[in-house]
């Protein structure tokens, strides 16, 4: 048991590492590199974490650049909370407030979204019939969630009434989502999660609502009453081996079920009924509480580009970047932010704010003509919630290695106090730093 004397050690630990994130990012704005004189066109398609910080960052480093971000939706949502509203820990607003909020001044924002875009003639024309051409193009897009990929399932079924939870969806269905998962471990019964196959944003946090409701119903005082079942798109809990053993591990401790190779296929609303595929034919089960993520892709319009990888990722369409410049592999003034590039790793937002200086410097050594030296490893961060008030600060690159911000201080594989600050305090800071283009 966690003794005061600890306690007061990790809180000392941890307001430490805030003031000093703080500085940091403080600091990160007054350190900008020289600006460069040009009248390029830069076009940034999207407005969320990687298209707002990319903005920021450009707006001060290009004096009389024509830079123009488009995107059509008029609310910015900050996905990393989503988990903390199914959990119940936050209402949707907390997660949501203006686009326009984290643009720059001196920018021009189109309200609409791309419709096609011409990468050989360097241009986008919206939704609206508007045309846009460009010397550079940053594609920010984000992803597209697949829920017609589901058979039988449809957002309206979302909420307690039917037992499901779709957190990835919006910050309203996530707080639907909670509302399902408070009645799940009040009544208990049969509870399903799990992943797509496809790659994903964040894929640990369907392993994190998980941990979240076990921890819910244990706390309630109805773990007895519950069970709970995780099914994995492939042969393991998580793509990075040990942090998969860790999880392993986890469950085991905690009687969560766990299944390899099940992937959602259609859900069966009457019969409370489940089927996933498997290498040994279907499988169909019931349930009385099912969190749905659906397979998640490239938007139509980035797939019908040219932009998307020829021979790899066909049926996702992320686009082909180099993996540690960003920059497109055939549109040499074309580059990638985000959940849209085709790399091995780096859904997350924690990973764009590695892309962010990598695509800056390649952008603008570019215009002055020299080579850029930034360079992604793959740096992905992921703080696995295991249970409310516990986590681990799990971060990884291309090779599987763990690459801790503060080692020696934050053990990446132990469920700690601090790493859980990290997650449910600092980090919603930090982003916001960086929407701002100062972290």
């Amino acid at each position: 048991m966690t003794n005061l004397a600890e306690i007061a050690t990790d809180r000392r630990t941890f307001m430490g590492l805030l003031a000093g994130g703080a500085a940091i990012a403080a600091g990160a704005g007054a350190a900008q590199a020289s600006k460069v004189r040009t009248r390029a066109k830069v076009l940034i398609l999207g407005a969320g974490a990687g298209g707002a910080a990319i903005a920021n960052r450009l707006s001060e480093r290009l004096d009389g650049a024509e830079i123009t971000v488009l995107d059509g939706r008029a609310q910015h949502w900050y996905q990393p909370g989503f988990t903390l509203i199914a959990a119940g820990l936050r209402d949707a607003r907390y997660a949501i407030s203006s686009t326009e909020r984290w643009l720059p001044r001196g920018i021009t924002f189109v309200s609409d979204y791309a419709a096609e875009i011409d990468p050989e003639a360097n241009r986008v024309t919206t939704v609206g019939g508007q045309r846009l051409d460009y010397d550079y193009l940053i594609v920010a897009t984000g992803l597209a969630l697949d829920w017609d990929a589901i058979e039988g399932f449809d957002l309206s079924m979302v909420g307690p009434e039917n037992g499901i939870s779709a957190h990835y969806a919006s910050p309203e269905m996530a707080e639907k989502s909670w509302h399902a998962l408070d009645k799940f471990t009040n009544e208990g019964g049969v509870g399903m999660f799990g992943r797509p196959a496809t790659e994903m944003k964040c894929a640990g946090a369907p392993v994190k609502i998980c941990f979240l409701a076990e921890d819910i119903a244990t706390t309630k005082g109805n773990r007895d009453r519950c069970s709970f079942v995780y099914n994995a798109q492939a042969q393991n809990l998580f793509g990075v081996p040990v942090i998969h053993h860790r999880v392993r591990q986890i469950m085991d401790e905690r009687d969560i079920a766990y299944r390899y190779q099940h992937v959602l296929k259609s859900i069966d609303l009457g019969a409370r009924t489940a089927t996933y595929t498997t290498p040994e034919g279907e499988v169909t089960d019931r349930w009385d509480f099912i969190n749905v993520v659906p397979p998640q892709r490239a938007p139509e319009v980035i797939v019908n580009s040219g932009l998307a990888w020829r021979d790899r990722w066909i049926d996702q369409g992320w686009i082909e970047v180099d993996m540690h410049t960003l920059r497109h592999a055939r549109y040499a003034n074309v580059f990638g932010i985000g959940d849209i590039n085709g790399v091995p790793k780096g859904k997350t937002a924690a990973s764009v704010k590695f892309h962010i200086p990598v695509v800056e410097d390649h952008l603008v050594s570019e215009i002055v003509g020299r080579e850029g030296t930034r360079s992604y490893d793959g740096y992905t961060s992921c703080p696995l919630i295991t249970r409310i008030g516990r986590a681990m600060l799990v971060e990884f690159d291309y090779k599987d290695n763990l690459t801790p911000s503060f080692p020696g201080i934050i053990a990446p594989l132990e469920e700690l106090w601090i790493s859980w600050l990290m997650k449910e305090v600092a980090l919603k800071a930090t982003y916001n730093a960086m929407l701002r283009g100062r972290a």
